[in-house]
């Protein structure tokens, strides 16, 4: 039962997994600076939003969907524990190829994994506690909420001030340093997700049946709520597609780091972490194309008439 499997993973590949994972937020952090908060302040509607729907209203619409389904209690904790995560860098490329507000979708990113060594731990101990399957979970792991906090600070916090004090002090470097990081920080965090899928490929191939659709309508849920909600709160166009992006990008590198580090690798959480961080950017890439081409084929038919 997919409950009582645990995902092999050895303590020194954590270890570089956790370093690796402060290494692509170094990387991301090289590429922020103090204006990029500064323009929360000054236009704080769509960060707001985007916050909103990233920390409280996909957390309680995940809950909402494990109620309905009710999968398996590692599956629900992996899918509360995704759901808190923050949006993930790779929202910012794909927010630019889908003609979206770049710049929103930086500050997005900035404001909420600074937000997630909060938020991350409070809302999955709180979900994961009001759904009484995996509050047995959570007892059986005696998981502490300090420890948790502490675990993303390191993870993200320390690489974010250390990132943005170079590209302070230090802009030329920064800017050589950024060319290549992000690109191979990514790498060797998908390389480790081959790794792993390899190392437990039985596991995986014979229950990811069982996670698959969950993550895909999951998924789709989060994109819909970030745009939608952007169009209840009349921002623009290039906003809307900034945030639904963003809600839908989570960071689940983080999300696997956190559940090798306090839940012993438990099968059902691994695998949504694991295959949501290879379907979002499927779907990720299919919603940025759809709207790519949207303004094209909207500015050609301006064009002829």
């Amino acid at each position: 039962m997919i409950d009582h499997i645990q995902i092999n993973f050895s303590e020194s590949s954590l270890m570089i997994m956790n370093i690796v994972i402060g290494f692509i937020m170094f990387g991301v952090a090289l590429d922020l600076k103090l204006a990029d908060f500064k323009l929360t302040l000054k236009s704080p509607k769509p960060v707001l939003i985007g916050m909103f729907c990233q920390y409280l209203l996909l957390p309680f619409a995940t809950f909402l969907f494990v109620l309905i389904i009710q999968p398996h209690p590692s599956i629900a904790l992996g899918l509360f524990l995704v759901a808190a995560c923050p949006g993930g860098n790779l929202s910012n490329f794909l927010t630019y190829f889908a003609k979206g507000n770049a710049p929103l979708s930086i500050t997005m990113s900035a404001v909420s994994t600074v937000a997630a060594i909060m938020m991350t731990p409070l809302n999955t101990l709180i979900w994961a506690s009001a759904y009484a399957p995996t509050r047995e979970i959570m007892r059986s792991f005696s998981i502490s909420a300090v420890d948790m906090f502490t675990t993303i600070f390191f993870m993200l916090g320390l690489p974010i001030v250390l990132g943005m004090f170079i590209r302070s002090k230090l802009p030329k470097l920064a800017m050589r340093l950024n060319k290549f990081m992000s690109t191979l920080s990514i790498v060797i965090f998908l390389a480790f997700v081959v790794i792993m899928l390899m190392n437990n490929w039985n596991v995986f191939s014979a229950h990811l049946g069982s996670v698959f659709w969950v993550v895909v309508v999951l998924n789709a849920l989060a994109i819909f709520i970030g745009y939608s909600m952007a169009r209840f709160a009349k921002v623009g166009d290039a906003d809307r597609r900034a945030i639904a992006i963003e809600i839908g990008i989570q960071n689940s590198g983080l999300g696997l780091v956190l559940i090798f580090n306090f839940f012993d690798g438990l099968g059902g959480m691994a695998m949504v972490a694991a295959w949501w961080g290879i379907w979002h950017i499927v779907s990720g890439l299919v919603v940025a194309f759809i709207w790519s081409r949207k303004d094209l084929i909207t500015n050609l038919s301006a064009s002829m008439k």
